[in-house]
């Protein structure tokens, strides 16, 4: 299989609501014990795990954004120059949009975006592999999503559930050929964080391939009416506008603020990879990431450290390679290796990889079809005793270094 063809997944049962609640609640589940471990941990240390949540690293940076809008910068005695200008701008206009209409700070309306954001997010994850693998695997693609070991920070005041959200729906529209909606979504996806332009390149690939199948077979083969229920419009079957137009939406919300932010410093087109610059931030193909690492073995105790980096990420490309193997639906492939690519080849702040990794989800998707295919009561047992080990390394590690 190739391009967007897919594995015809079982027949839908039942509307979306009741389809998808086993998934929601069991992330909800995952959750909760997750923010119990963290205020239990955060006990014992002396700290609020409010604070924790809503006012660390970069969710400082957005209220700050939500608050005093943008021109707000950190001369470091090294030179380098922190400005707020590296921050996307959707999440801190929801917050000074939800502060506005309610009686919440704009860290907590950040709090509460984020909550509700994720749980767009799980159910974007479900649908898609709902549609690519079945019922079971999306609620297996949703809890491993949850149960990874930083996600207590689709928990926090961040970005990355929004982010992960729209990314999903964007794909799920692709794939069931919602252009429009596809474009849209993508569009505010660039909006969110700089790896938006995943999701555009998703759209685009799709879209392009679509165009290449139309021209070379004019009578596509009949779709059985069970499989037009399941996924919707087929993605060859919208008017080439349609297609057009959702190519069109895709960039503009990332070229949109990239150019805003040359205009506003003056700097032209690039102005914001300045901007990154001054946070040490670039794309080098993964040289600095490499040195990071071998420099962990220069002694014992810090070797043990190097080799779970290596582990780490050769697990990540073994997944990817899965992917591919497992022919899942190009829009997936392109935006999941374009996720990875990015996390793994930026040049600064090594220690947020695992967490610039979260919205790679499609990754997750060879683990779920393979606990989809358990007993319920063992993929369950899987599954709750990973929680366990994620919430409480979730809670040691926000207490501790956390995501920088």
């Amino acid at each position: 299989m190739t391009d967007l063809e897919t594995p015809v997944a079982p027949a839908r049962e039942g509307p979306w609501p009741r389809r998808v609640a086993p998934a929601l609640l069991g992330y909800a589940a995952v959750r909760a014990l997750g923010l119990v471990a963290l205020a239990l941990w955060s006990a014992t240390r002396d700290k609020s795990p409010h604070q924790l949540l809503t006012a660390r690293w970069d969710s400082l940076w957005y209220t700050r954004v939500a608050e005093l809008g943008y021109g707000y910068e950190v001369r470091l005695p090294n030179g380098d120059v922190h400005s707020n200008l590296a921050f996307f701008p959707l999440l801190p206009w929801l917050e000074r949009a939800v502060s506005a209409v309610t009686p919440l700070s704009y860290a907590d309306a950040g709090l509460l975006i984020s909550t509700l954001a994720s749980l767009a997010a799980a159910w974007g994850i479900f649908a898609v592999a709902d549609h690519v693998y079945g019922r079971r695997a999306g609620v297996c693609a949703v809890l491993l999503w949850a149960v990874l070991p930083v996600g207590i920070v689709q928990s926090m005041a961040y970005s990355e559930s929004m982010f992960t959200a729209l990314a999903a729906w964007s794909l799920y529209a692709v794939l069931t050929g919602r252009w429009l909606t596809a474009g849209l979504l993508a569009s505010f996806a660039g909006l969110t964080r700089p790896v938006g332009a995943a999701v555009v390149a998703a759209v685009w690939v799709a879209a392009i391939a679509s165009y290449g199948r139309d021209s070379s077979a004019q009578d596509p083969p009949a779709q059985d009416s069970s499989v037009r229920e399941r996924s919707g419009p087929a993605p060859d079957s919208a008017p080439l506008w349609r297609r057009a137009l959702g190519m069109l939406l895709a960039p503009l919300g990332a070229a949109g603020y990239v150019l805003w932010v040359g205009q506003h410093t003056g700097k032209g087109p690039l102005g914001y990879l300045d901007v990154q610059a001054g946070w040490g931030n670039g794309f080098d193909g993964g040289y600095a990431f490499a040195r990071f690492v071998a420099d962990k073995f220069t002694s014992l105790p810090s070797a043990l450290a190097g080799l779970g980096l290596i582990i780490g990420v050769a697990l990540v490309i073994w997944l990817y390679v899965i992917c591919v193997r497992q022919a899942q639906p190009l829009p997936l492939l392109v935006y999941a290796g374009i996720v990875t690519a990015l996390a793994l080849c930026a040049s600064s702040y090594f220690g947020s990889k695992p967490r610039l990794l979260l919205p790679a989800f499609p990754l997750l998707l060879p683990l779920a079809l393979a606990l989809a295919r358990l007993r319920t009561s063992r993929s369950a047992w899987v599954l709750g005793s990973v929680a366990v080990v994620s919430a409480a390394y979730g809670a040691f590690w926000l207490n501790g270094s956390g995501p920088p």
